[in-house]
């Protein structure tokens, strides 16, 4: 073992045994037997001229033979640069894949569900800030940083001439982690409507987060279209921890929704664990948990966020916590969807007297924003297999919530 370390040349001819062996068990069942007898013979006295600690001369020409012996019977492989990039890659993606389901796989926050704990999609309107349309986009440099680093990406269009919009087209799903979307404009004194085309991050909201509808009119010069996209967060999910212990109450956990009650079978949710089997939930008029009776707060382990508001303010979403909310809470103070519908948010939870029973092997989860969140609270808990990992950092973008400080 020394004399390897000791040595390149031994090193270099342990590699070229290895390579000659790995080539003619590969090409075993083409070989002709005097070709096995002679390559057999060559690796042989190599690896004794290597246990006999032959000096270096010698070891030189002894691998000098081998791979005489190797030319002369091997069979070349043809396009033999693009068989090993080829082996290289697949490796790798073999290494990727095993780490991403057994360690660690990537998810994306896609809804404002967790904010202002992880965040999903969200977007400034620059348009609506200003009488003049509001700044255009930094040089292309600014929005190359913006965008890889911060997930920052800017939307801009000026009307070429007074019109309208006559026209919005349906989000489509370019690929994983892009969309597009298109408006038609109809420009005074042209015969044919002008087609603008966006490409953005998954989400289905762009007229409303670009502030525009149809038969929108402006003026030449003016943008159309004028907002910052920021991408939500992107996160790694533990996949190993629950292999040996079971999931605590509080973790951020992602599950699949396949069996569940929520209407999209086919989608992975992240939400905050809440209540685990065989423990009776409810959600008091004070906008705190009670489980088997006892009133969560903030010095409950994982809520010490999710508690941390003010009781004399009223629920608010996005941005802040503001605890959890039943159906009673929602019609004390009136609360509305954006678009001034009433809000059920919460059909099985329509006070605090309310007391809803887990099943065995069954978990409960809801969203940190209470008021901008489908869980639990409507659709019920679904079965601990359906749990895909917990929450380990984000990885992207580059933000005060980037690593492990999410609780």
């Amino acid at each position: 073992m020394f004399n390897i370390f000791s040595s390149k040349w031994v090193r270099r001819a342990k590699d070229m045994c290895k390579q000659v062996q790995k080539l003619m068990n590969a090409q075993r069942d083409i070989l002709q037997p005097p070709a096995i007898i002679a390559l057999q013979k060559a690796l042989n006295e190599t690896q004794d001229a290597i246990k006999q600690r032959a000096t270096e001369n010698a070891l030189r020409d002894q691998m000098a033979a081998l791979e005489d012996a190797a030319n002369k019977w091997l069979k070349p492989y043809p396009h033999s640069s693009i068989r090993e990039n080829v082996e290289v890659l697949l490796v790798a993606l073999s290494v990727a894949m095993a780490i991403r389901t057994f360690f660690l796989q990537p998810f994306k926050i896609p809804t404002g569900s967790m904010q202002p704990t992880l965040f999903g999609v969200t977007s400034d309107n620059l348009r609506v800030k200003s009488k003049t349309g509001g700044p255009q986009p930094p040089g292309l440099a600014q929005r190359l940083f913006e965008g890889c680093v911060m997930g920052e990406f800017y939307h801009y269009q000026v009307a070429e001439d007074d019109g309208e919009i006559i026209g919005i087209g349906d989000v489509q799903t370019v690929a994983k982690f892009i969309n597009k979307t298109s408006i038609e404009v109809q420009y005074k004194g042209r015969g044919k409507t002008t087609p603008y085309t966006f490409w953005f991050t998954p989400d289905d909201r762009f007229a409303e987060r670009a502030g525009i509808k149809l038969n929108d009119h402006f003026r030449k010069g003016e943008p159309i279209v004028n907002f910052k996209e920021t991408a939500g967060d992107h996160v790694f999910v533990d996949r190993l921890t629950y292999n040996f212990r079971p999931p605590r109450r509080g973790e951020i956990i992602v599950f699949e929704t396949k069996g569940t009650g929520i209407r999209d079978q086919n989608q992975f949710y992240i939400k905050r664990l809440v209540a685990l089997g065989n423990e009776k939930v409810q959600i008091g008029d004070d906008r705190h948990l009670i489980i088997d009776g006892k009133r969560l707060d903030a010095s409950t382990p994982h809520f010490e966020n999710v508690y941390s508001f003010d009781p004399a303010l009223p629920p608010r979403k996005d941005n802040f916590y503001s605890g959890h909310v039943n159906q009673a809470v929602v019609e004390q103070y009136k609360l509305r969807d954006d678009n001034g519908n009433r809000l059920f948010l919460a059909p099985n939870f329509s006070d605090q007297s309310v007391v809803y029973p887990m099943p065995p092997n069954h978990y409960m989860v809801m969203g940190d924003n209470t008021l901008n969140s489908y869980d639990s609270r409507a659709w019920g808990d679904f079965s601990c297999t359906n749990v895909i990992g917990k929450y380990f950092c984000v990885y992207w973008p580059v933000s005060k919530r980037i690593g492990w400080v999410v609780k």
